[in-house]
């Protein structure tokens, strides 16, 4: 069963299209990063979940059924331009979203107050949003979307603004909410991110989606069979059955890298070397997110 479906979803502005075709699989209980070049169609995929605009054509499946409008109550969807009324003290402005979501005012007020604490933010209450910093409206924000304990929640660049600790905070707190049931939709342009949080990714370029499926299974198949070997105190002298691809020196010890889709060359190689130099690591090069985000968007169509 997946949380969201999408089928040859179409949207066109004044001429120009959006989405072409685009159908994607959210897998329940998954962090699903949604990714892609700005002006690739992702904002517009998500204001479309969301129901803030409609498709041209295709259609969405919540749950396995046509998605309705009763079915918003049950998204929690933090956007990338973030708005808070600025003049009103922090938490009666979160008191008052919550309210609006339909979480009562008794329940409310008391999953507000364990939630400024988690976030470090119980200090701010009683202070008018003007007076936060950005980061802080952030998490009020992230708050306010999370509080009606949505089964699906969709953060677009949640992680904008703020500082290192306080990214490494809100990744821990989407990793509970997913271990809670939550199927959660994550787009970013931090590809460290995706690598550290996401279970399944989408990348859609121009319009269209090129690329869907497990993060694992993916980076498997963008696999390069890239080697690199560090070396203390080199000798010189290296076996001939492959061919370098470059050897450099590294914080004073010599790194070698080579390439072979053969791993018992690989092995024979890394044996005949260990038998003459201080190997000090070895490891196959694997693609990041990143590496692959850059191959699959600059590829030229055939």
């Amino acid at each position: 069963m997946y949380a969201i479906e999408t089928k040859d979803i179409i949207k066109k502005y004044a001429g120009h299209t959006a989405l072409n075709k685009v159908s994607i699989k959210v897998p329940k209980g998954s962090i699903y990063g949604l990714l892609g070049p700005n002006g690739a169609g992702k904002t517009s995929l998500i204001r479309i979940i969301n129901r803030i605009t409609a498709p041209d054509e295709g259609s969405i499946l919540f749950n396995g059924k046509d998605l309705c409008q009763k079915d918003v109550e049950k998204i929690g969807y933090l956007p990338e331009e973030r708005g808070l009324y600025k003049k009103m003290k922090t938490g009666e402005q979160a008191l008052y979203l919550a309210q609006l979501k339909g979480v009562d005012h008794k329940t409310a007020l008391k999953s507000l107050k364990e939630w400024f604490v988690r976030m470090d933010i119980t200090d701010w209450w009683d202070k008018k949003v003007e007076e936060l910093s950005k980061g802080m409206q952030q998490k009020v924000q992230f708050i306010t979307t999370v509080i009606h304990k949505p089964q699906l929640l969709i953060f677009d660049e949640p992680f904008s603004g703020f500082d290192p600790i306080n990214v490494n905070i809100l990744k821990q707190e989407i990793l509970k909410l997913r271990d809670e049931g939550a199927t959660i939709i994550f787009s970013t342009h931090n590809m460290a991110s995706v690598e550290e949080i996401c279970d399944h990714i989408s990348l859609i370029n121009k319009s269209e989606k090129i690329l869907e499926g497990p993060l694992s299974e993916i980076k498997e198949s963008f696999r390069s069979n890239n080697y690199e070997i560090l070396i203390k105190n080199y000798s010189g002298s290296l076996p001939s059955i492959i061919e370098i691809d470059s050897l450099s020196k590294e914080q004073g010890l010599d790194r070698i890298q080579f390439s072979t889709d053969n791993k018992d060359l690989a092995g024979t190689f890394l044996s005949q070397i260990a038998e003459k130099e201080h190997i000090v690591s070895y490891k196959e090069i694997r693609p990041s997110v990143n590496d692959i985000f850059l191959a699959k968007t600059t590829e030229k169509k055939k």
